[in-house]
């Protein structure tokens, strides 16, 4: 497994004036949930833009009656075509409840610590709005496929009737890309594949054909791993996993040398969850009950990333007890490479949660009638995957009976 796949850091947390208001409430009036909870969305509150007919019943129950949340709750999304407050106001007329920015993890949010990129001049793949996501994330120097496109119209092909015959005169000032950002699956995949190939083998300049490729290549930071998602089709539909996938055997097949991710986040690594369990405890915080938290419960439709990231953190936690482990030493080494240490800026909140359970719900990529639905569709980087990371602690129908389930389980009403 890369040393991408142990990364673990803590991103500087946003102003949380707007989350205390949703969470802030007289302690006497409080429950004392010791659990805190992680929501998968497509496949899991909506297929596509159609709300699934639970998901609104079932998150009554984690508010109070004036709508304010008694859990604390993050939504864990393997998205990465939006900004965080966007999905935030989806989430909120989905569920009819008010949800916060600050309760939504894009599989992009880490990218904040990625600090030694961020003066980089960097080429963002994907589609909705990508140079505003890259620079709300903190990188300064940014180009798109598009713009790559009009500056080399040669390099597009495929499409003849869109063909640039007309060459720009500013090839021979464009300075050179010094990494790829790929944020989740573009529209033209052929136009990003080819392009992105092409800067990979020129070392970032593709004015000229080089001798030989260029390798180690520039950095490669790839957001959402997700082979298959779920939308309102019978069958799950590509996602940038499938992207994914296609660019590394294209570069592996035109150059024979394997595509090297300098980081892969989003589910199922590891550096996802771990954020996400800092968002949970700075809500704990605020609802006062941060020194009861002991438990998370990670809910999902797809064993492969939902379920395996869970069970794989699970794993993290359980060996962060074990001095020196090696598991240890990758993700320090990890962060001292990636990101030079933790931010001295960061907030620094104490892990309450010992354990993290992975409940599979059954209205997404996952079916229990399909054998299609039980193959390993992992992420190259992750292989090989130990099958029991792949099964989930607890399997129900929908989001209100895994709401329920926890409830159960935890002796809360």
């Amino acid at each position: 497994m890369s040393a991408a796949t142990f990364l673990h850091v803590l991103r500087p947390l946003e102003a949380t004036s707007g989350l205390s208001r949703l969470l802030s409430r007289p302690l006497s009036q409080q429950a004392n949930p010791r659990f805190g909870l992680l929501f998968d969305i497509d496949g899991v509150i909506v297929r596509g833009k159609k709300v699934l007919p639970p998901a609104a019943d079932g998150f009554k129950h984690l508010v109070d009656g004036s709508g304010k949340f008694r859990v604390p709750t993050v939504f864990v999304t393997n998205a990465g075509n939006a900004l965080r407050h966007h999905k935030a106001q989806q989430l909120s007329e989905w569920l009819q409840i008010e949800v916060h920015e600050d309760q939504v993890v894009m599989a992009h949010s880490p990218l904040r610590m990625f600090h030694q990129f961020h003066n980089k001049h960097m080429l963002v793949s994907g589609q909705g709005p990508v140079k505003e996501i890259a620079k709300y994330l903190g990188f300064k120097k940014v180009t798109t496929i598009e713009e790559l496109r009009g500056i080399f119209p040669a390099l597009d092909a495929v499409d003849h009737q869109r063909r640039i015959s007309v060459p720009c005169s500013f090839e021979q000032y464009f300075p050179r890309i010094e990494g790829l950002v790929l944020f989740g699956e573009p529209v033209r995949w052929e136009t990003s594949l080819q392009l992105l190939v092409d800067v990979l083998m020129t070392d970032g300049l593709p004015t000229e054909a080089p001798t030989r490729p260029i390798y180690p290549h520039i950095p490669v930071l790839a957001c959402n791993m997700d082979l298959q998602w779920m939308a309102e089709a019978p069958l799950p539909r590509f996602g940038h996993g499938a992207f994914l996938l296609c660019l590394e055997n294209l570069y592996k097949k035109i150059t024979g040398l394997d595509l090297i991710y300098t980081a892969l986040i989003g589910k199922p690594s590891e550096v996802t969850y771990h954020h996400a369990h800092h968002m949970v405890m700075k809500q704990a915080k605020f609802l006062g009950l941060e020194k009861n938290l002991k438990a998370l419960y990670a809910i999902g439709d797809n064993i492969n990333t939902d379920i395996f990231g869970a069970n794989l953190y699970q794993q993290y936690l359980r060996n962060q007890s074990i001095i020196g482990s090696q598991r240890a030493v990758q993700v320090a080494r990890s962060i001292e490479n990636l990101v030079g240490g933790i931010d001295e800026t960061c907030e620094m909140v104490e892990l309450g949660a010992s354990t993290c359970s992975s409940i599979l719900v059954e209205t997404g990529v996952y079916s229990q009638d399909s054998s299609i639905s039980t193959l390993d569709h992992s992420p190259r980087d992750f292989l090989p995957v130990e099958e029991k990371l792949r099964e989930p602690n607890y399997t129900v129908a929908n989001v209100a009976e895994a709401i329920n389930l926890i409830f159960q389980q935890e002796g809360f009403k």
